[in-house]
């Protein structure tokens, strides 16, 4: 027991001390802060805000269709400050270029319709026309061209029925969440699988090129090896990504309007169950992944050849992620139950059908049971092959050549 402490001491201290993790740890944070960062920025560089509105709108009404009543739209919050004058479109045009103004719309009527043209000083991608106020301005007109017919407030109310509208389905089971929050967790929890699992690789290989393995093989058991290094990556990765995940929490609390980031990611279903669970996941399935690229990069010699030695296992885990990912949306079919239960993918999928409250408790201790079983099967194919290839420093060894090690080391 004291020489797995010591592996792993180890370990977290090389990875902790290696340059690129600093670096990319670094960068990481850095971008994500940028990122929520990026509506201020947008708003700083084309001066939308303006007394916490989107800028002053002109509202021209030369003909008089709707008779004054546009001056009510100056006492709605349609996130404008609106005001309602009739200019000439060259005024109009030296407005905008005074910066007086914003933008302006300007209702002109036709033969059948009305027409209505938003003016601004460029047109971006970003640009586009003020629907809400468009749409009010549309239920206004036809309000005033009803009330002028004289009919009954029933005769009114049979015109125009307040609609209601509700989405159901005739699936028994019912997924609740937010489906956007709940595909960037997955995305998060792959990431801190996958790119965690990976590092396992790297590390046997870089110390199998600089001999260090021959000193730790001396000092200790192969098995010791192998668990030692998996847990000190395993958990120097899971520290990595509570700095990054609370980094973001941080910086989408500070820097986003309060109801977008309550609409884009309602936590409402993150429960201290789904917590845990997910966290289960994360350790399984870091262990799964990082077994099989321990596996690789024992039997390979050079930096050069992780890539394509590691090429099957990360075929997998893209498999995984896919399977889980895309199966979320239907997540009440048999296939996304598939999903939750594979070893490859339940770690991506499970927690997110605890999210929509789709899993029963026996669904995740079976599908727990499974993935902790095929992580023995993994673990003990592993370590054998690891003990005959570790010391390996010829070329890259086949598939051929390590299922004859594993046949040779029973």
């Amino acid at each position: 027991m004291r020489d797995i402490f010591t592996v792993i001491k180890f370990t977290m201290k090389e990875m902790i001390k290696r340059k690129s993790f600093i670096i990319s740890t670094l960068i990481i944070l850095v971008l994500i802060v940028a990122g929520f960062n990026v509506p201020n920025i947008i708003k700083s560089f084309s001066g939308n805000e303006t007394n916490g509105t989107q800028g002053k709108l002109l509202i021209v009404d030369s003909e008089g269709i709707f008779e004054g009543s546009l001056e009510l739209l100056k006492q709605a919050d349609f996130g404008y400050e609106i005001d309602v004058q009739n200019v000439t479109f060259e005024e109009i045009k030296e407005k905008i270029e005074n910066e007086e103004i914003e933008s302006a719309l300007i209702i002109e009527p036709q033969e059948n319709n009305i027409k209505i043209r938003y003016v601004v000083e460029s047109t971006t991608m970003m640009e586009s026309v003020p629907e809400n106020i468009v749409n009010y301005i549309s239920s206004m007109y036809t309000n005033m061209q009803i009330s002028k017919l004289g009919l009954t407030e029933e005769q009114i109310n049979s015109i125009t029925p307040n609609f209601e509208f509700s989405l159901e389905q005739t699936d028994e089971e019912e997924a609740s969440g937010n489906i956007f929050a709940i595909m960037l967790m997955s995305i998060v929890l792959f990431y801190a699988i996958y790119f965690c699992a990976y590092q396992v690789s790297s590390s046997i290989t870089t110390e199998k090129t600089s001999k260090i393995i021959e000193t730790l093989v001396t000092s200790t058991s192969p098995r010791t090896i192998v668990l030692g290094k998996t847990i000190g990556i395993g958990i120097v990765g899971l520290l990595q990504m509570i700095i990054i995940v609370g980094t973001a929490l941080v910086s989408a609390k500070a820097f986003l309007d309060p109801e977008l980031l309550n609409a884009v990611l309602d936590m409402s279903n993150i429960t201290p169950y789904l917590g845990v669970v997910t966290i289960i996941y994360f350790i399984l399935g870091y262990f799964a992944y990082a077994l099989l690229y321990a596996l690789t990069g024992s039997t390979v010699s050079k930096p050069e050849d992780i890539q394509s030695a590691n090429t099957p296992v990360a075929l997998l885990a893209v498999i995984g992620f896919y399977l889980s990912y895309f199966t979320m949306m239907n997540p009440t079919s048999e296939l996304n139950l598939f999903a939750s239960m594979f070893p490859i993918s339940s770690p991506f999928c499970m927690p997110f059908r605890i999210m929509m409250g789709l899993a029963s408790v026996t669904d995740v201790i079976v599908s727990i049971a499974i993935l902790f079983v095929t992580i023995l099967i993994i673990a003990k194919v592993t370590i054998r092959i690891y003990e005959n290839a570790i010391l390996n420093y010829g070329t890259k060894m086949s598939l051929k050549d390590i299922m004859r090690m594993y046949k040779n080391s029973k």
